[in-house]
């Protein structure tokens, strides 16, 4: 019998480890950085909990090294897309009658062994499929991942705990149903905790999930996967299936019993699948909830009352850390013209002391792009600079794929507030500046407001408060996050509810009760214990 009422009261954010030289954290970490490179893993398709190889594979291979693979994957054709449906189906009632409770306690196992045991594996894992440092693995596959699994359990309890007013005659009550059918996720190569996140944020609130993860983060995935089976996720409530994006979601998009997106990417694939549910409205048991956090064109007002050393160290942060490869990367600058000379010399001078290279080097801040795709296309805005005598480079430049996909951190300087590299998402360490007239600063805080489809990030920098607080007012529907005084990355589970809004997504909140809602289908039960006996009211007597 389960008759208790438990919920989670509390939630903390991991601690973040140093991975000091001698740690026992970091020699854990090199131990199995080593023993996953000289590794060849097999990556299965998992449909139903079974292990399906199609035989049609591709490699997993490390972005700083290229020439180097640490796994293969099988590669899901038409056959197991439609087996991981019905999987998900199959599996649907008994895991949505399990009790709160007991799902919860799947998760949050999860997010104690990725804490302990586990936490290595994570970010070896990561470090190498990713090419993230030592740092940047931990803030994701460790902590943000951690965070993601317990923040999910305490959002579910207070949305639980959301109930209607009784009256004097009567009792309501309100229950959380799961979507009715099963939920696709769709999920980024560039965090493994937000691939965590878009696939357990629905399950623990009792849906099954299609999961279809990015082809350059199946590794790290897999892994996910195993973590989740290891606490003790039931067969057939997430379904693995990596393969040709287009393919699988042509057959998804277009089935029946689709009840919602979990959906982590870009802008235009997120358009292609809204049309998908439009032509297939018809055909769907219900509307289809879609949930996703896309592209960015994330600024940095500066206003010239700010401090330029604390400018600096921001702008690099933000545009250069993890490569630019974050959907919140500054990747455009408005600077004063008075504080110019003195922000581009210490900007260039501390660009010069960075490191790019290997992942496992501890002295490096950056590493390489994720693939050879991304790599053409950073080179391409690049030379597109190059090029044109509307922009020059102050810094950078160089790309070199010899060994890996390395990009120099660029910073651009623009004379032309419509330049390309001021207007469309890189995802890459490229960073462009433009210099504005000091008394100009009102109009191009309008620009930097309203020039551009997106609204995921921004920040500001300034010391005057009546500058701070007109920023705040004029990018109101700038960004659904906003950083004062601070770069604009490092969103943290439970202090910086992440989203945006225009092109940069639905802004659901990522690990808080506003996105729990999408995956629930409340049902209202209201108990009458005194029935009326006469349909007559007192008005007609």
């Amino acid at each position: 019998m389960n008759n208790a009422i438990f919920k989670v009261e509390e939630f903390k954010n991991e601690p973040i480890l140093e991975y000091k030289i001698g740690s026992i954290e970091r020699q854990e970490l090199e131990n199995k950085l080593a023993e996953l490179k000289n590794r060849n893993l097999e990556i299965p398709i998992i449909i139903g909990g079974k292990e399906i190889r199609t035989n049609k594979t591709a490699k997993c291979i490390i972005p700083h090294d290229k020439n180097k693979s640490i796994g293969y994957y099988h590669i899901a054709s038409e056959n197991e897309v439609k087996l991981a449906i019905m999987a998900a189906m199959d599996a649907k009632n008994e895991w949505q009658n399990m009790s709160y409770d007991r799902r919860m306690m799947i998760f949050l196992k999860a997010a104690k062994l990725a804490s302990t045991s586990w936490r290595s594996t994570l970010n070896a894992a990561t470090m190498l499929c990713q090419s993230k440092t030592f740092h940047q693995a931990e803030i994701d596959s460790a902590c943000e991942l951690i965070d993601f699994l317990n923040a999910i359990c305490k959002s579910l309890c207070e949305l639980y705990e959301m109930q209607p007013m009784n009256s004097f005659d009567s009792v309501n009550r309100v229950e959380y149903r799961p979507l009715d059918g099963f939920v696709y996720a769709v999920t980024p190569f560039n965090f493994t905790a937000i691939a965590a996140n878009l696939i357990s944020a629905p399950a623990v609130a009792g849906n099954t999930v299609v999961w279809k993860p990015a082809s350059s983060a199946v590794y790290s995935s897999y892994i996910v996967l195993k973590l989740l089976q290891a606490a003790g996720l039931p067969d057939g409530v997430i379904n693995f299936i990596p393969g040709n994006a287009s393919m699988i979601s042509d057959i998804v998009m277009s089935n029946e019993d689709l009840a919602g997106v979990h959906f982590t990417g870009s802008t235009e694939v997120f358009n292609s699948m809204w049309t998908a549910v439009g032509k297939n409205i018809a055909k769907y048991n219900s509307y289809p909830r879609l949930v996703g956090e896309t592209g960015g064109k994330n600024f940095s007002m500066i206003h010239n009352s700010a401090n330029v050393d604390e400018v600096v160290a921001g702008l690099i942060r933000g545009a250069f850390e993890y490569q630019g490869q974050k959907c919140s990367a500054t990747s455009r600058a408005y600077v004063p013209q008075s504080m110019w000379p003195t922000l581009k010399e210490k900007l260039v001078n501390e660009i010069s002391t960075i490191k790019v290279g290997d992942a496992e080097c501890r002295e490096n801040l950056m590493a390489a792009v994720i693939d050879n795709k991304s790599f053409t296309k950073i080179s391409s805005y690049i030379d597109y600079a190059k090029n044109s005598d509307k922009a020059e480079i102050i810094f950078g430049g160089k790309c070199d794929d010899s060994i890996g996909y390395f990009v120099e951190p660029t910073v651009i300087l623009t004379t032309d507030l419509d330049f390309k590299t001021m207007k469309e998402e890189i995802f890459g360490p490229v960073l462009t500046v433009y210099v504005y007239e000091d008394n100009k600063f009102e109009e191009i805080l309008a620009e930097c407001a309203n020039s551009n489809k997106y609204a995921l990030t921004g920040s500001v920098w300034a010391s005057d408060r009546n500058i701070i607080n007109r920023t705040e007012d004029i990018l109101k529907f700038s960004a659904g996050n906003l950083y004062i005084n601070d770069k604009s990355t490092g969103s943290v589970v439970g202090q910086n509810p992440f989203g945006g809004s225009k092109a940069s997504g639905t802004n659901d909140k990522a690990g808080t009760i506003i996105n729990m809602l999408k995956w629930v289908s409340p049902r209202n039960i209201k108990e009458n214990f005194i029935p009326v006996s006469d349909y007559r009211y007192k008005n007609m007597l």
